[in-house]
């Protein structure tokens, strides 16, 4: 049970709303843990203030698994999902407008989708009996016998496709994808879907990316609502149960993002009324003892918004740019840290240049006592936000399933962050940050 004290209600699911407020008193999150027999890791806390649970199911097949010449399938595979679900015995198939009308006569939710390192499937129900075991079921007919018919992806290609050439006219599309290629190279972090790939693509590249990824001895289930152990692990064998019965064999190891051995720069020409300018290097993974200290670090150097120390060097002293921010990207392998901004393109090289001077220095020197002990603040005084609701807190719990953190991860985080010294920011941002060998991209400028 979730130990969250003064809790008001307030939200919209199928006509109800609900917003927690979290009282500052609140006394721990207990995260229940259990491996199915079927492999299946599910992780629970038990939220029974009102009738409703919130899933998700991450599979360790996300985009960093895409074949190289179709990237982006993983993605495609899991949305497909939505548009069917094959006949099963007595039951009859359903079409995508079917499957929508069902799903919206429940008043529940059910869908898929792919980040670089997971495919992630999302059920939202209310848990009063009858319709909690009528959206399990239909969950466990589309995660685990979806049609991939063909004509709904013979009609959305197209429209993929025109959306892809669109992007391709925005100057910020063009930066970031330079900057993307630069940072990580070869490495799957870095593949984008393409007009070509998406034409290489077919429905039975989806049916075969389901049937050799979506299985249930590779699921990591994440369950926050009513529901107590026992109810849950009923309800996650349900889900589970019309995906084929496999021991899951590893599968091949995928190449870690290399360091930059040197920095580099590519100016683009476009004709734009502000240049963009992006800045960085591959980071970290996210299970990194450093991800405190540099969570807390970067927050002082430029994910702070207006209290950073980009903001006030490279906005508030000179005016270069209305927006100057920077932030890290962890994930299973080391994903990107960035800085960017938008300036006049006449002012693009002095920005370019004093941001380079900034982060120097503060890999160099690390915070200020009186920066460090702001950002403590802020952090802490905010965090009660990262878990205001049911939605929030899965994220988090899903986040500590997939990254293999401790189960008591949320109680101890803002004690990690009160005990860190500015020794101990500047260290952490020496051992992942090299000034020295920054890819930079500057798209707009003469």
């Amino acid at each position: 049970m979730i130990t969250i004290k003064s809790v008001a209600a307030r939200a919209v699911f199928t006509g109800l709303t609900v917003i927690f407020f979290i009282n500052s008193a609140w006394a721990g999150i207990p995260i229940q843990h259990w491996t199915q027999p079927g492999g299946a890791r599910v992780y629970l806390v038990e939220s029974p203030a009102i009738p409703m649970v919130d899933v998700q199911i991450d599979l360790d097949a996300g985009g960093r698994r895409d074949p190289a010449d179709k990237p982006g399938l993983a993605n495609l595979m899991a949305s497909g999902t939505s548009n069917g679900v094959r006949a099963s015995g007595a039951e009859p198939s359903m079409d995508e407008h079917q499957l929508s009308e069902a799903w919206a006569d429940l008043g529940a939710s059910f869908g898929g989708s792919a980040s670089a390192d997971r495919m992630s499937f999302a059920l939202r129900s209310l848990t009063y009996p009858d319709l909690l075991d009528k959206a399990v079921g239909l969950a466990a007919r589309q995660l685990g016998e979806p049609s991939f018919p063909e004509a709904p992806w013979l009609r959305d290609r197209p429209k993929l496709i025109a959306s892809l050439k669109e992007a391709n006219t925005r100057p910020a599309t063009l930066a970031a994808r330079a900057f993307s290629r630069a940072v990580y190279g070869s490495h799957p972090y870095g593949w984008e879907m393409t007009e070509g790939s998406l034409m290489r693509t077919s429905v039975a590249d989806l049916r075969e990316l389901h049937a050799s990824a979506v299985r249930a001895c590779d699921a990591r289930v994440s369950v926050v609502g009513a529901l107590n152990r026992a109810q849950a692990d009923a309800m996650v064998t349900r889900l589970l149960a019309r995906l084929p019965k496999t021991i899951c064999a590893p599968q091949p190891a995928v190449p870690e993002v290399q360091p930059l051995a040197q920095a580099s720069e590519q100016r683009i020409a476009f004709a734009s009324a502000q240049a963009h300018v992006l800045l960085g290097q591959p980071g970290y993974q996210r299970n990194d003892p450093d991800f405190i200290a540099l969570t807390v670090g970067n927050h002082i150097l430029g994910g702070g918004g207006f209290t950073a120390r980009l903001t006030e060097e490279v906005r508030e002293k000179r005016g270069l740019t209305y927006s100057v921010y920077s932030y890290f990207a962890p994930g299973l392998h080391a994903g990107a840290f960035t800085i960017g901004l938008q300036t006049r393109p006449d002012q693009a090289e002095q920005a370019l240049t004093l941001v380079r001077e900034v982060l120097a220095r503060f890999v160099a020197e690390g915070p200020t006592d009186k920066e460090l002990q702001a950002a403590k603040d802020n952090l802490i005084g905010g965090f009660a936000l990262r878990l205001d609701s049911n939605r929030k807190l899965l994220d988090n719990v899903a986040n500590i399933a997939w990254n293999g953190l401790p189960l008591d991860y949320l109680d101890t985080w803002t004690q990690r962050v009160e005990l860190l010294t500015v020794a101990d920011v500047r260290a952490a941002f020496a051992r992942k940050v090299q000034p020295a060998n920054l890819a930079t991209v500057v798209l707009g400028a003469p």
